[in-house]
């Protein structure tokens, strides 16, 4: 007889699994159907778990069937055997009741949980999982792997063994465009890992590496293992290959070693060692390498970031950095790094902090190697104490004080140390569209000198003070509307503010510079009351700044639209306290203004404007302008121009740019990256980076060319240097980033990683 059904219940409930709910939810439940039969429609397959002591029934269903009751059951034509969450299937299958085996030949699919192997014939044990099948190919469904053998062990229901086969993560079992090829694999899902004895990559058709041992992940999770190489080629390196292995130690430990072979200079370690626990964190990197065939030395560069947390408040800090030579950083970059040019000076730091309420306490010590001739000053060390209440009666109050005894490697240098006394109160006062808040502060110095330098002023004295009391007053209205504009409803707000400050002139020649500065000119700094920052200058003020604001929001979503600004800010006198002793006291008595705008149009356009215009002058100080248009995904333009007029920070030289940077398909697969920085003024490239980005099913393909600046600080000079950058992504190998997509990111804003493929939710998305 054909189509008959005999099922031989040993129980009458599945096993638990844990698969993961497609659905939730109302979307989950099941939706009843109407009598005779009383039945429920369940929109999807679920599981139930046993009753305690009960194992689960098996199903036989055959074309036909014959054997003896209790005892065993063959099942011809279309023969299955179904037992909780294993299935076998094939042109006729023997079940022997008493030992739990099934014998299937001919066109034999098993399935084990979520893992389903095919071939000729198979021989299992139900009950254990446990079995053997020749020729099969396979697919673990949740982790998306598949391959080819002569012969698959199954071991139990996490474990198996491929004899002579191959694995792969591509979808496209027939052809994949990267597979292993081992004499034996040893599978553990349970673990998450594969591990492929004498094994060979290949990547279309071709092998690109072999080892007689090699371990690898079934799944995205983190996987001790070879990561993906990355390959370029500079002026300055040469050939240069990274290979990074990964050690992952424990789910909050993990190593990653670093070989490093550069043609031009020689090899390379780097280790990166991280650590994550409920009370400390970190990082530890250290590279080092040998005798440089350009420099003839050796070389390396130390970075340890440490934080710890004590609990009730207490924690502590480190952030140590310190490298053999100054140009340790452009030189021997990561290949996936942004280059950063010039860079002179690194911290060497640690402290105590303790944060509680009002109160936050800092203790450190901070030290810099410098390779600079204007070196940073060494705290050695600093405490640091503040308090501040909010709406105690109104009142806002607190203070700050700072002792600190600065220290410097240059010689002929002023030292000594610092006391900073910094109180103030304020009353805010506001209401519906308005606010004023009047603030009385007082900065006290007190400096005990050990050593004087020769640059010092005449008379220098070891030990003096000065206070200098600052009052300020801050004020605005908020004006709203409803407009509506280009068929759309917005919010239109309108924010006048005005914010006076006035301090009175002290004479701070005597006082060294430790760790003082002037502040840029900006939306920001305009509405402080020191245009100095640091404890050892408080500039003499008597200065108004107006602003006024407008903004438009959509009604319907809240998005900011659009924003408008105009500043300017007026000095009634001219300021006399200047950085460094002797300076000539600049007069700007008249007015700065700064105009600003940014305007969001449709779907992904944005634009922003900001102009700074010296009126006294006649001259405009800085300029930036550009817009942005990202209509989708890996989809955006940026356009921006910059202008900066010279001064002694630019070293007398304007700064005179236009920036574009870009990511775009040119097919269904392809994009195109792109950044460039081009000097107007001296007519050439300053930065630049094109490559382009191939997305496929289960590899990706980046490669790029950049072109960077690298100022030596040793000699001052600028040269110009090219490298050629490429990695290879072997999707469901692995998943970290060690490559191109980092410095994409780094080097054009609005940039979108290549998608990844999706997960099966669970073993019912392609059920049997």
């Amino acid at each position: 007889m054909r189509h008959i059904a005999v099922a031989a219940a040993i129980a009458l409930f599945l096993a638990p699994s844990p698969a993961r709910a497609q659905l939730s939810g109302a979307a989950s439940q099941a939706e009843s159907i109407e009598p005779p039969w009383g039945l429920r429609f369940a929109p999807e397959v679920t599981e139930h778990p046993l009753p305690a002591n009960s194992s689960p029934a098996v199903f036989g269903i055959g074309d036909s069937t014959n054997g003896d009751e209790d005892r065993d059951m063959s099942l011809k034509g279309s023969g299955e055997i179904r037992r909780d969450a294993t299935l076998v299937k094939g042109d006729a299958v023997h079940y022997d009741v008493d030992r739990n085996v099934a014998d299937a030949y001919g066109h034999v699919h098993v399935v084990d949980g979520y893992d389903v192997f095919t071939g000729p014939e198979a021989h299992l044990h139900v009950d254990a999982n446990e079995g053997t099948m020749t020729t099969p190919t396979y697919h673990f469904h949740l982790t998306g792997g598949s391959g080819s053998a002569e012969r698959i062990d199954l071991i139990d229901n996490e474990r198996s063994v491929v004899h002579h086969g191959t694995y792969t993560a591509c979808q496209c079992e027939d052809d994949p465009a990267w597979y292993l090829k081992a004499s034996r694999f040893d599978m553990d899902q349970g673990s998450d890992e594969g591990i492929a004895h004498n094994g060979v990559l290949f990547f279309q058709g071709v092998p690109i590496f072999a080892s007689p041992w090699l371990s690898f992940p079934l799944s995205g999770n983190r996987q001790s293992g070879l990561l993906p190489p990355t390959f370029s080629l500079s002026s300055t390196n040469g050939f240069d290959l990274t290979l990074p292995y990964y050690f992952n130690i424990a789910p909050n430990y993990d190593l990653t070693l670093t070989p490093r072979i550069m043609s031009k200079r020689g090899v390379m370690l780097t280790t990166n060692f991280r650590y994550l626990t409920p009370t400390y964190s970190g990082t530890a990197t250290i590279s080092y390498l040998p005798s440089d065939a350009i420099t003839k030395t050796n070389r390396y560069s130390i970075n340890i970031q440490h934080n710890q947390n004590f609990g009730d408040g207490f924690g502590a800090y480190i952030n140590y950095s310190s490298v053999s030579d100054v140009n340790v950083t452009t030189d021997l970059s990561a290949n996936n790094a942004s280059l950063v040019n010039g860079q002179d000076i690194f911290q060497q730091e640690a402290g105590v902090t303790y944060n509680n309420g009002p109160w936050s306490v800092l203790a450190r010590v901070q030290r810099w190697q410098s390779f600079s001739t204007s070196p940073p000053y060494n705290r050695d060390p600093e405490l640091d104490v503040k308090y501040a209440k909010y709406n105690a009666g109104g009142f806002d109050f607190g203070a700050e004080a700072d002792v600190t005894r600065f220290s410097i490697s240059t010689a002929d240098s002023t030292e000594g140390s610092r006391f900073t006394f910094n109180p103030f109160v304020s009353y805010p006062l506001s209401g519906p569209g308005w606010f004023i808040t009047p603030k009385v502060q007082w900065h006290y110095v007190a400096y005990d000198l050990t050593s004087i330098g020769s640059g010092a002023p005449t008379g220098q004295p070891n030990n003096f003070s000065f206070n200098v009391p600052t009052f300020s007053l801050d004020s605005g209205l908020v004006f709203e509307r409803s407009v509506r504009l280009f068929g759309t409803d917005y919010i239109q707000t309108l924010e006048p503010r005005l914010y006076y400050v006035y301090t009175p002139y002290r004479n701070q020649t005597f006082a060294p510079v430790f760790d003082t500065g002037e502040e840029d000119f900006g939306l920001a700094q305009i509405f402080t009351d020191n245009t100095f920052v640091g404890g050892d200058r408080v500039a003499d003020l008597n200065r108004l700044t107006a602003a006024v604001t407008t903004r438009f929001i959509n009604q319907a979503t809240g998005d900011e639209r659009a924003r408008f600004v105009i500043a300017q800010e007026y000095y009634f006198t001219n300021p006399q306290v200047v950085l460094e002793s002797g300076e000539s006291v600049t007069d700007v008595r008249g007015t700065d203004i700064i105009v600003g705008g940014s305007i969001k149009i449709g779907a992904g356009f944005s634009t922003e404007q900001a102009v700074q215009y010296d009126e006294q002058h006649d001259r405009f100080d800085r300029t930036t302008s550009g817009f942005t248009w990202k209509p989708a995904d890996r989809e955006v333009v940026s356009l921006a121009y910059r202008y900066t007029r010279a001064d002694e920070d630019l070293e007398n030289e304007a700064e005179n740019q236009i920036v574009a940077s870009g990511q775009w398909p040119l097919s269904r697969r392809l994009y195109a990256v792109g950044q460039a920085n081009f000097d107007i003024v001296a007519h050439h490239l300053v930065a630049g980076l094109l490559g382009v980005q191939y997305d496929a099913d289960c590899w990706s393909l980046s490669l790029a060319v950049q072109k960077y600046t690298n100022v030596s600080t040793t000699t001052s000079v600028a040269s110009s240097a090219t490298r050629v950058l490429l990695q290879l992504q072997l999707k469901g190998l692995t998943k970290v980033d060690n490559g191109l997509s980092s410095q994409f990111r780094a080097s054009i804003p609005g940039y979108t990683p290549l998608p990844s493929p999706a997960a099966p939710e669970s073993r019912f998305s392609d059920y049997e």
